[in-house]
């Protein structure tokens, strides 16, 4: 095993193109490699840093990106040589390079349950593709482009399915270097690798990685690099678990405003809450001065042109105490908006168990909530006996005196951004779910999903391990002790709210006029500039029935992203920066 290592420790010191330097002298002895060698990913190009002959053509190629675009030189050889060339320009990437050394690749003794991985085989999968980046904050990539590419010996994209709803919840892409430019070396490497935040499987990631490290390993491919930010401890500590080692790799991208937080050190933003930190990274963009004032509850003043607006997350000055105070109340919102003629579920105040009954006998199932609060805190879904209401609405007077009554609507959970009276976004909210895998209970499945929402939601979204959990998953016919069988999907939580662990998915672009015109409607009959509208749509977003349940006054705008709900923000309270 001695002798293998250090077989291998010399290899490395003999072939990581790491190592190579500019003034490395050529001849017969030197290795051979095509010049200036780049590829183009779609996001931008990737290119051979090791393959140019000397830092100054290398400098330039990198300050020849597209617009829009982030290039990547990767295996840069003295990186300070090269920065000197171009030092207000160009910037060390803060990544490491891990190298999978594929003689050495075994594969998980266990496949994915609940999940498949493969390769592309449609452009509806490009363009999920896409919205997987969007998600994960990452450059879009044309989904022509993916799909033209989908046969390429170069490129290889691959995506992780789920089995039951056959939504796409990963995606990783594959680079042959040897096919790429005839790399000596015989390498391969990783790129783009995101799972979707709302995605209810474990292990979508690493199942991703070993499929691509398959792939090459049938290619006869020497080894796998990839590249990862140096503070991502969860994904160090995976790539380690499955035998990459750190090699002295070095990347060098250009200063643009994609890269920005990478090269313009730490944020203002970064003690914000995701909700408060998606407005202030905006505003700052666009040279807007931000004062924070209390970063634990998200207050901060943005100032421009001799005006100052107070924010709290997405509530601004611009909303006045009394549009606030119409959306506090919840019985006040329901009056308002019945009287400007839109739909809504019946409701009323909760009273005795003989007025509560009759109300539950012509409603038939109920919703319990307090007249305020937020989060859905107190908020108890799909109730349907006297004694279920009883308990529901004792729970809600812990948080408000005055706790209401509504006719529970079945169907989707949709909430609506409206600001400035124009809709923005508007995505679909669905209640937090488990999948078995025959070997974990349900309460080690919950607490597993509540960690990697908890993750993909910078901590604001978990699923809380509380009576209204355990009532859920009891009325499904299931224990929190029982080890749920392998792929049964169990909803644990009625609930949509995103701070008790519900997932949210984007569908503005297939939001029915209907819908959106009821939207603009509500908000002006609580005449209220930035609004977070919850309506039930009992026959999907493409249809015009719907009721409304609720109004929120602050709406989290990172929820929406890609939608441009804190440019249009900003564009409300600054409309002199309009770009």
């Amino acid at each position: 095993m001695a002798d293998k290592k250090n077989r291998r420790h010399r290899f490395e010191r003999l072939h990581s193109p790491t190592l190579r330097s500019w003034t490395e002298p050529s001849g017969p002895q030197a290795r051979k490699l095509p010049q200036a060698a780049e590829i183009d990913c779609g996001w931008g190009r990737l290119i051979f840093a090791h393959t140019f002959s000397d830092p100054q053509g290398l400098a330039d190629a990198l300050c020849h990106e597209e617009r829009g675009r982030r290039d990547v030189a990767l295996y840069v050889p003295d990186p300070h040589v090269v920065l000197s060339k171009r030092p207000q320009e160009l910037f060390l990437d803060p990544s490491d390079t891990y190298r999978l050394w594929l003689s050495d690749y075994r594969p998980a003794a266990m496949p994915p349950r609940g999940f498949v991985v493969r390769r592309l085989q449609s452009e509806a999968e490009a363009a999920e593709i896409n919205r997987i980046y969007a998600a994960r904050q990452m450059v879009p990539v044309d989904p022509d482009f993916v799909w033209r590419h989908r046969g390429s010996r170069v490129l290889t994209y691959l995506v992780a399915v789920d089995e039951v709803s056959g939504e796409i919840i990963g995606t990783a892409t594959g680079v042959d270097h040897r096919n790429a430019f005839a790399d000596p070396e015989n390498g391969s490497s990783l790129w783009c690798l995101a799972v979707a935040p709302q995605s209810p499987h474990p292990g979508v990631g690493q199942a991703l990685t070993e499929y691509l490290a398959g792939h090459f390993l049938a290619r006869g491919r020497a080894f796998m690099d990839l590249s990862v930010l140096h503070e991502n401890r969860q994904a160090i500590a995976l790539y380690a678990k499955m035998g990459f080692q750190r090699i002295p790799a070095f990347c060098i991208k250009h200063k643009n405003p994609i890269n920005e937080p990478l090269f313009m050190g730490p944020s203002v933003s970064e003690t914000l809450n995701p909700y408060a930190a998606i407005i202030v990274d905006e505003a700052r963009r666009r040279g807007i001065v931000v004062e924070i004032l209390d970063a634990a509850n998200g207050f901060f003043a943005l100032s421009h042109g001799g005006r100052t607006v107070h924010c709290r997350e997405s509530l601004s000055q611009l909303t006045d105490a009394v549009a606030m105070s119409r959306c506090d109340d919840k019985e006040v919102t329901w009056r308002i908006l019945q009287y400007a003629g839109l739909r809504l579920p019946r409701q009323r105040q909760a009273g005795d168990a003989a007025d509560n009954a009759a109300f539950l006998a012509e409603c038939g199932a109920l919703v319990v909530k307090p007249a305020r609060g937020e989060q859905g805190k107190g908020v108890c879904v799909n109730l349907r006996t006297l004694d279920e209401v009883t308990e529901a609405v004792e729970k809600a007077r812990q948080i408000c005196a005055k706790v209401l009554l509504e006719e529970y609507v079945p169907g989707q959970d949709l909430r609506v951004i409206v600001i400035d009276f124009a809709v923005v976004a508007a995505a679909v909210r669905r209640p937090p779910c488990v999948v078995g895998n025959g070997r974990h209970t349900v309460r080690e499945l919950i607490e597993k999903q509540s960690r990697r929402r908890a993750a993909a939601t910078g901590g604001e979204s978990t699923i809380p391990l509380d009576a209204e959990t355990e009532r859920c998953v009891m009325a499904s016919g299931h224990r929190m002790d029982e080890v749920l069988p392998a792929q049964k999907l169990l909803t644990v939580r009625d609930t949509a709210n995103l701070h008790t662990g519900a997932t949210i998915h984007d569908l503005t672009d297939q939001v029915h006029p209907e819908l959106k015109q009821a939207a603009v409607a509500a908000a002006r009959a609580l005449d209220i500039p930035v609004v977070g509208l919850d309506f039930i749509v009992p026959k999907g977003v493409d249809s015009p029935e719907y009721v409304i349940i609720e109004a929120n006054e602050r709406p989290g705008l990172a929820n929406h992203e890609p939608a441009p709900t804190a440019q249009r923000f900003i564009d409300l309270l600054f409309p002199q920066t309009v770009r």
